[in-house]
């Protein structure tokens, strides 16, 4: 099965940093020009900069990336975002809808503006970036979005309501726009990963919150998650990357409406 997004224009919300700055790294090296969009201009330019050098380094003289600050919760970014992209590079080929954010708390004693919060960037955000990207691709009859979703999109996640009622949602949104851009060629999935233990995310921050809150070390919190897992190790990058270039890819045409697991065997359906 050949496999190829070679001359591809592509977005990535979330670019900066992280899974999103792994994605477009990936993007880059399968042949797509790449618009790195991040609510933190320092981290999207210092990604674009490394990606323009890599394509330099590899003779890819014809490729580039380009950098922009989007905050997905603001329509007028996310449409000018869409729009210089066609601007810049004649048209929208993928759009990864990564950006997202994780507050977690107890329901009762959650501060409804925190939980408002991640609905608005995790589901909201996500539909403004859907709505302009439909735009574009419906003209061209061609494209693919694709959302960064989670495990917690289709279970419940203890104490963590918000996020979790925000990728439900996600996930409905995706089937939803599935079937409506069908008509136009253009398909619409989600990729739900499991926990990537070794991101910046959990190394810098969730375990010792974790550890904290539950009086135990950051290593007996690893093992904790690690047990859930029946293949027995943490989620990847490259695992998140890999289904991701095959659902941008030609060779997944007739796939839409998905939102794939990719959890180790954690999460199954």
């Amino acid at each position: 099965m050949h496999i190829s997004l070679e001359d591809r224009v592509a977005v990535v919300t979330g670019g900066g940093q992280g899974l999103g700055q792994a994605i477009c790294q990936r993007l880059a090296q399968e042949g797509c020009d790449v618009v790195v969009a991040d609510i933190n201009a320092e981290t999207a330019t210092r990604t674009a900069a490394e990606l323009n050098a890599y394509y330099q380094q590899e003779g890819r003289t014809n490729r580039r990336a380009i950098a922009m600050r989007v905050d997905v919760t603001k329509e007028d970014e996310v449409a000018a975002l869409v729009d210089r992209t066609v601007q810049e590079f004649g048209r929208l080929d993928i759009f990864v809808a990564n950006a997202g954010i994780l507050i977690s708390g107890e329901t009762d004693q959650f501060p409804a503006d925190k939980w408002e919060a991640v609905i608005r960037v995790n589901l909201i955000g996500y539909f403004l970036c859907a709505k302009h990207a439909c735009r574009v691709m419906k003209q061209q009859r061609s494209g693919t979005i694709i959302q960064i979703n989670s495990k917690s999109g289709k279970r419940g996640s203890y104490k963590n309501s918000a996020y979790a009622a925000s990728k439900f949602g996600g996930i409905g949104l995706t089937q939803s726009l599935a079937l409506e851009m069908a008509e136009y060629g253009v398909r619409v999935n989600a990729i739900c990963p499991g926990n990537l233990l070794d991101s910046p995310l959990w190394v810098g921050s969730l375990y010792s919150q974790y550890a904290k809150k539950w009086g135990i070390s950051e290593e007996e919190v690893r093992r904790k998650y690690l047990e859930q897992v029946p293949l027995g190790r943490s989620c990847t990058y490259d695992d998140v990357c890999n289904i991701l270039v095959y659902l941008a890819s030609d060779a997944a045409s007739y796939m839409t409406g998905l939102a794939i697991s990719v959890t180790g065997g954690q999460e199954m359906n």
